[in-house]
């Protein structure tokens, strides 16, 4: 009767053994509960499109014709960086988060959406969304941003410093309200910010 308890017992701890082992890689693959110890930041500067200018004619002279006016003269100029077109500071959902999000036009008529001084917490799949939701204070992210439209940005480049997510050509920025950095893995708010119109 020992040796059948002996020959069973072995199989059955490494039968265990072998389902824990996946359970805790399971685990930690699906948590990567050491990110919440890792930063990364990330410093991009303010972006800047080239504004396109068209030459004036030109004589084959290599002047301009004295009886036509000067098109630049006539024509008011682009503004030289980035305008503001909403902007709002972030708050915290399930992770401290503060920092502030602006959505700007380039000078080429495209939109992008900075993070500044960016400071929230590492984790999983984090995305940045653009959404129409409302932001709400006093909630720890569960439930916030899962009715309404979103467009996501892409992942999250760091947890913490200035970066740029540029929108989709066929975006437009006025249907959106708010930024959430979002955890995709868990459908939570890391923090989120409410967009004013500037």
């Amino acid at each position: 009767m020992g040796r059948v308890r002996r020959v069973l017992s072995g199989p059955v701890i490494a039968g265990f053994v072998v389902v824990a082992v996946v359970v805790v890689g399971a685990g930690l693959y699906w948590f990567q509960p050491w990110k919440l110890w890792q930063d990364e930041t990330v410093q991009e500067s303010l972006p800047a499109a080239a504004a396109t200018q068209t030459p004036a004619a030109e004589d084959p002279a290599g002047e301009a014709p004295a009886d036509e006016p000067s098109k630049a003269a006539s024509t008011p100029p682009e503004p030289a960086g980035p305008q503001a077109l909403a902007r709002g500071d972030l708050i915290s959902h399930e992770h401290t988060t503060s920092g502030t999000a602006t959505v700007l036009r380039l000078a080429d008529g495209s939109h992008v959406l900075r993070l500044e001084n960016l400071d929230t917490s590492n984790g999983p799949d984090l995305r940045v969304w653009l959404t129409d939701a409302p932001v709400k204070e006093g909630k720890a992210g569960w439930g916030v941003f899962d009715d309404g439209k979103y467009v996501s940005l892409g992942k999250l480049k760091g947890n913490k410093g200035d970066q740029n997510y540029v929108l989709p050509a066929d975006t437009d920025p006025a249907a959106y309200t708010s930024v959430s950095i979002w955890c995709d893995r868990f459908n939570v708010s890391f923090g989120a910010a409410e967009l004013a119109r500037a």
